[in-house]
């Protein structure tokens, strides 16, 4: 099978394309042919081994490989078509259209792809291309965690900064959903995205800090890593909830603290991406109530360049690599 590997960490022309054996499934796997996969900032991140958040920078370099990548094929989140079965799994089948998670294991930038049955896998819905589909998992499985985590409550005012990425553009979608009025912080180019999404207020952060107004917010959604942690505390209004997707070690101290001696709630739980998670996306997708935001596709041999435009953070939405076919 052909495969997008990298041998040791560095910039995006490390990746190349690699003839690589097909993987057999185990008695409790599906083989997967997999049609298409997102290209993500942690598979950036894994990439080059540069985080933004730096306290575990030394349990993952052991765990993925100290001086060269122990797997050498990126890819978490994806979508494709079961092409077997392990003898132990009775819910999937040969045929079975799948989008979700390969967890830890990577893997999803090659044309097959072996995973235990229980993982989070579920149909894609017919009114969703394989493109599509590989573009819900990671940002709508960790939208819908936070949004959840927020408890939001219908009339409230949201804001979720870093709105157009894979996370920030569901977070805005089921934050209206869930009756929310959102506030989206982002680039200007991104304004006309994040509106058609739902939001209805954006604030371009290169020329005005959301934090320096005198608007308060009862949830503050935060996706970039750099925030200061005061002033953005500072937003909220009481009893307000401050969600952090990428808190340093001294933000989650600093949480501990706010959360026991004020009314406002610092939260930091990483998604746990569950089954049940990505069903409910699902029939949310179905349904038409919120929809796969996709930026750009590339073909496999272009792997470099996907790689490049997720780190611009120019893009809208989430960019996918065309594993197999024609893209769509």
């Amino acid at each position: 099978m052909k495969a997008i590997v990298y041998s040791h960490y560095g910039t995006p022309d490390v990746l190349h394309l690699a003839d690589r054996p097909t993987p057999s499934p185990a008695a409790n796997e599906v083989l997967i042919r997999v049609h298409a996969a997102e290209a993500t900032k942690s598979d950036c991140e894994l990439r080059s081994f540069q985080f933004p958040v730096r306290w575990f920078w030394l349990p993952l370099r052991i765990a993925f490989g100290i001086r060269k990548p122990k797997q050498q094929i990126l890819g978490g989140y994806f979508a494709g078509e079961i092409t077997q079965v392990g003898t132990e799994v009775q819910h999937l089948a040969p045929g079975d259209r799948v989008f979700g998670s390969s967890q830890l294991r990577l893997g999803g930038y090659a044309e097959y792809l072996c995973l235990p049955g229980h993982y989070s896998l579920a149909p894609i819905p017919e009114n969703l291309t394989y493109v599509e589909a590989a573009a819900v998992p990671l940002g709508g499985l960790n939208a819908l965690h936070f949004i959840r985590r927020a408890k939001i409550q219908p009339g409230e005012r949201v804001l979720i900064n870093g709105a157009g990425g894979s996370i920030g553009s569901y977070a805005v979608q089921l934050a209206k959903l869930f009756g929310a009025e959102v506030t989206a912080v982002d680039s200007a180019n991104k304004a006309a995205l994040l509106t058609e999404l739902g939001a209805d207020h954006v604030i371009d952060y290169r020329q005005a800090d959301f934090r320096q107004s005198t608007a308060e917010y009862d949830v503050v959604v935060d996706m970039v890593a750099s925030s200061p942690y005061g002033s953005t505390i500072s937003a909220l209004r009481a009893n307000g909830r401050y969600l952090m997707a990428n808190p340093s070690l001294i933000k989650m101290l600093r949480a501990v603290w706010t959360t026991q001696f004020s009314s406002k709630q610092v939260l930091f739980a990483f998604a746990a991406e569950t089954l049940g998670e990505l069903q409910t996306l699902q029939l949310m997708l179905k349904e038409g109530q919120i929809r796969a935001v996709v930026d750009r596709v590339y073909p496999m041999a272009k792997a470099a360049d996907a790689h490049r435009r997720v780190e611009s953070e120019q893009r809208l939405g989430s960019v996918v690599i065309q594993i197999s076919g024609v893209i769509d």
